[in-house]
């Protein structure tokens, strides 16, 4: 089968949950013998054009514009209007031009598209901005499809209010749960003789990662606690306090050592698909105290708290709470449930019916 996956970004280019699952994706059925090509937007001036890489080919093209940290490229239209001689099309999110490209193509010629939705909303823009995005060119886009992947049964009926017709498959957004593991090395760079709070992902205002500081600090004023932070963004010089400690963004590698020195992980998103972060965090025996997100809290089960967006005080009972160790083991929840081995052999299989 000859897979055209269709990525705004991706891994090692950029960090992140949705950029490493479709590097992940993309090996995976390298590796399976199918013919994958990722047309995605060029990050550096520096990468090249066409890169083989761990079994696929990348083919980048550098943005024309930039909209709402949405990179428009010419010349990543100019290749999909010629790629007529794939089986399928694969895109991820919605919310890329790259994909309402993609989508496009499906409208006026025959190539079947998939679309992994990873995730309703976009961090770099207000709510209410994609609320009408989606009830307009995201439906659309959508609507394209021939079939569209969710990770939960709670993200597909989220879908569906927006009007979608498209027919929509349930595919968890699995993890690797062998190197996922409370058992191995433990990271140096966290060095803490006190109680561990871990956040993982993007310094921008839809991660709000300055809740996590103030919750840490306010759980601090009775316990040795420290927030360990592991990513980059426009926010990081915001983020100080005696409770904190800046990593920096991380190699993917690293992050199974990361996890096991934590004695919680924090995520105060506004918004979320389903975070590998905390899939892998509650793999590694980690408890989770995230925000109430429709589509995320029946994955946390009793292995972790959630707390409403922005509700500072209930981030802090619920860091308490999972501190004092008043939860469940976290990584029964997630074993046998969200492997990733599991995602992408589904994944394939559903690709393999529509080409």
């Amino acid at each position: 089968m000859r897979i055209l996956r269709v990525a705004q970004t991706m891994y090692p280019d950029v960090k992140g949950g949705g950029a490493y699952h479709v590097h992940a994706m993309s090996r995976d059925q390298a590796e399976m013998g199918h013919d994958v090509t990722v047309l995605t937007v060029r990050t550096d001036p520096d990468l090249p054009h066409v890169e083989e890489r761990d079994g696929y080919t990348v083919v980048r093209y550098d943005p024309t514009v930039s909209l709402l940290g949405n990179d428009i490229s010419a010349g990543i239209a100019q290749f999909l209007a010629d790629a007529d001689d794939y089986d399928v099309i694969h895109a991820h999110s919605h919310l890329y031009f790259s994909t309402n490209l993609a989508a496009l193509k499906r409208r006026l010629g025959d190539v079947p598209l998939a679309i992994t939705n990873h995730g309703l909303y976009s961090q770099n823009a207000p709510e209410w901005v994609f609320d009408l995005y989606l009830q307009t060119i995201g439906r659309w886009t959508f609507n394209q499809a021939d079939v569209v992947f969710c990770y939960t049964e709670e993200d597909r009926e989220r879908v569906r209010q927006f009007g979608v017709g498209s027919r929509i498959e349930v595919i968890p957004n699995g993890i690797d749960t062998e190197r996922f593991h409370p058992e191995g090395e433990i990271t140096e760079r966290i060095n803490h003789d006190g109680p561990v709070v871990l956040f993982v992902g993007r310094l921008v205002e839809g991660k709000r990662p300055r809740d996590a500081v103030e919750a840490v600090s306010k759980v601090a004023k009775d316990r040795n606690v420290k927030l360990y932070v592991a990513g980059e963004g426009p926010l990081a010089e915001e983020l100080s306090g005696e409770q904190v400690k800046l990593l920096g963004q991380l190699p993917y590698g690293e992050m199974p050592a990361v996890y096991r020195a934590a004695d919680a992980l924090v995520l105060p998103s506004r918004a979320e698909g389903l975070p590998r972060t905390v899939l892998e965090a509650m793999a590694s025996r980690v408890p989770v105290v995230v925000s109430d997100l429709e589509q995320v809290a029946p994955v946390i089960g009793d292995g972790g708290v959630t707390a409403p967006v922005g509700d500072v005080k209930r981030f802090t009972d619920g860091l308490r709470r999972v501190l004092n160790g008043d939860v469940s083991d976290p990584r029964s929840q997630v074993v046998g449930q969200f492997d990733w081995t599991d995602t992408v052999k589904q994944t394939t299989q559903a690709l393999e019916k529509l080409s």
